[in-house]
This record gives structure tokens, sequence and C-alpha cells, in this order.
């Protein structure tokens, strides 16, 4: 049973993610500004690295979700690389559409399964 106390912190949490996304990928994209969408792509791989890392670590089911849904959740979107693929697939500029998928993909399972491994040594 999750308390109203948990549910505050999954919203504050949650907010908190969103506004380091919103500055993290707005530093990424300001060194690197272009076509592909790189400051989606880094906040969504340091997003499934740090998740790899509370799942690995074993942290309390109340640290997962404060943590885990709220901040990471906040952090992490799914919804603005589908939107950025979409627009690179309309723009033609296949390659970067294929890279923009497969990077994600793999690179984000990868860093998801060594964040594990660190949060299991770790813990």
């Amino acid at each position: 049973m999750v308390g109203a106390l948990t549910w505050a912190g999954i919203a504050v949490f949650g907010a908190l993610g969103a506004v380091a996304r919103f500055r993290v990928d707005e530093a990424v994209s300001a060194r690197r500004p272009g076509e592909f969408p790189l400051g989606t792509l880094v906040v969504n791989l340091t997003g499934t690295f740090c998740l790899g890392l509370l799942v690995g670590a074993a942290v309390s089911h109340r640290l997962l979700l404060v943590a885990g849904t709220g901040f990471l959740g906040g952090y992490t979107t799914f919804s603005t690389w589908m939107v950025e693929s979409e627009r690179l697939g309309e723009s033609g500029d296949v390659l970067l559409l294929v890279a923009n998928l497969w990077l994600s993909l793999i690179l984000g399972v990868g860093l998801a399964a060594l964040g594990w491994h660190v949060g299991r040594a770790l813990a």
C-alpha cells in the first residue's frame, strides 16, 4: 500500500526529474546543435543507467517508487524520443532516424544492465 507521503514524494521528485531533463537536454543541445536529438539520447541513457543502478542495489520499495518512478520517470522521456524519431523520418533523414532508434535501444539496454551490475556490486 502506498501512502499519501509516498505519492507526494513521487509527485515532487517527478517534477524535479522533469526540470533536470530540461536542463540536461538544454546543456547538451547547446554544445552539440544539429538535427540529431543528442540531448534526449543523453537524458534517456543516463536515466536507464540510474534505474538499473537502483534496481541492482535493491533499494527499498518506497525509494524505488520515489526515485525510480518519480524522479527518473520525470527525467526520461519516451514520448519525446518517439516524436523526435518521427520528425527525423518526416525529414527523410533515414540514417539519423535509424541511429536515434538503435542507439537508444541498444545503449539503453546495455546501460541498464551495467547500472544493475554496478548496483549489485555496491549493495
